[in-house]
Order: C-alpha cells, then structure tokens, then sequence
C-alpha cells in the first residue's frame, strides 16, 4: 500500500481515495457479509439490553453504545479483524451491561453512582441555588425547555427536577394557586421583560424570587429585576 512520502504514491488520486488500491468484487460481497453478521449479533444483543436501553440514554447505557459501535465497526470494514472476536467483544460487552445493572437493583449506592440521581432546579417559582450549577445548565436553556411546557412566569411552577435520563419533569400550581412570578415568555432574545412601573412586585432577574422593593438586591445578591406578573403578555402588549 502506498503511503505519502513512497515512491509512486499519488496525492488526489480519487480512484485511490473512493476505492482504494486492493478493491475487488470479492472484497466488496466479503465486507457486506461481515456488515450482516455483526449487524444481526448487534441487533440481537441489543434486544436483551432490554427496552429502557432503546428509549432515553443514561450514562451507562451511553457508554454501552460507544462501545458496542468502537467494537462493531472494525470487523464491518477492515478484513484483518476476525469477525469472531469482534462478536466475543460485543457479547462481553453486553455482557458487563447486565452485570452492571444486576449490581444497580441490588445497591441503591451503586445505582445513584452509575446513573445519578434527580436534581431539583426550581422550587415554589425560584430558582434553586446552585441547582443549574450542578446540572450544568444555563437559566436560558432552563427557560427554553420550560416553555414547552407551558410556562409563561415561573409563578406556575410548584417544582422543576432534571431526571437522570435528561428530561425535565414539570409540576404545575393549579391555576387559583398562580402567583406573579418571573416572566420567561416571549423568550427574552426575542422581547425581554419591560422594566414596569416603579410600583408592584418584581423578579430576581438571576433566580426569580420575588419581593416588593426593587432597590434591595435579591437574597441570591442579584439587583436586577423584572416586573412579577401573572400574565407576561398583557404586560409586554401594555408596555409595547
């Protein structure tokens, strides 16, 4: 095989680079048979991962993906890899998947170290300190992915948690419950909060806990604020 730097090596050479310098038609009926194979080994040992491994990811089920396409991959393209042993790779593989997950229903410590545990991020329409943080997540993101959910002021929401597999679980007041809160409707890089009158409640722009003086800062130490409202488009529509 010609290498750069070798005598006859040819640099753009596109039969080289779409087909290579070894390509025959058995070549070819070879590499589909070996893409077959491991395809239908994978397919079945993904079957006994069990249902939750083909819905949402958790840590180890990512790591089981990494390695199961690292160990499918090679045998599929490069005829020097055994087949075999690329099947006794994803058999151990799986393998160590339900090893793994026999020790998580039987250790609770376990289970929280290899898929971690909920994290709440909102409480009682405030922001929890450090709670983003920790979930490494930014307040646009949180607000982007509350929107969806129907929240217009963070006044609505009794608790927010970021469950292990990345989803957010919502938990709304009913409505007679709805408090002024923190607007994050219309998303702020498109209209932002109007500042409001020099009256009423306001919002910790950082963690939206609300209070009734806008020139003491925030117990999270935030000065900025926005006006707590129940509805934040009748006040952007009286404002604009």
């Amino acid at each position: 095989m010609s290498v750069p730097g070798e005598a006859g090596f040819r640099p753009l050479d596109w039969s080289r680079v779409l087909l290579g310098e070894d390509l025959s038609v058995l070549l070819l009926l070879e590499i589909l048979l070996r893409t077959g194979v491991v395809f239908l080994w994978l397919l079945f040992l993904l079957r006994m991962t069990g249902r939750r491994g083909l819905a949402q990811l958790s840590p180890l089920e990512l790591a089981i993906v990494i390695a199961l396409g690292s160990a499918a991959g090679d045998p599929m393209l490069y005829t020097e890899v055994p087949v075999l042993l690329a099947m006794l790779v994803l058999t151990g593989v799986v393998a160590l998947q339900r090893g793994v997950s026999w020790l998580m229903n039987r250790s609770r410590p376990f289970e929280n170290f290899v898929d971690g545990v909920p994290l709440e991020l909102v409480r009682d329409g405030v922001i929890v300190d450090g709670g983003l943080r920790r979930a490494r997540m930014s307040r646009e993101d949180l607000f982007e992915r509350l929107r969806p959910e129907g929240v217009e002021q963070l006044g609505q929401v009794r608790r927010v948690y970021l469950e292990q597999s990345g989803e957010l679980s919502v938990f709304l007041l009913p409505a007679d419950l709805v408090r002024p809160g923190l607007p994050i409707a219309p998303p702020w890089d498109v209209e932002a909060p109007h500042a409001g009158g020099l009256f009423g409640a306001v919002a910790c722009q950082e963690c939206g806990r609300v209070r009734e003086q806008r020139s003491v800062p925030c117990e999270c130490g935030e000065l900025a604020v926005y006006p707590a409202t129940i509805d934040p488009w009748q006040v952007s529509e009286s404002c604009g």
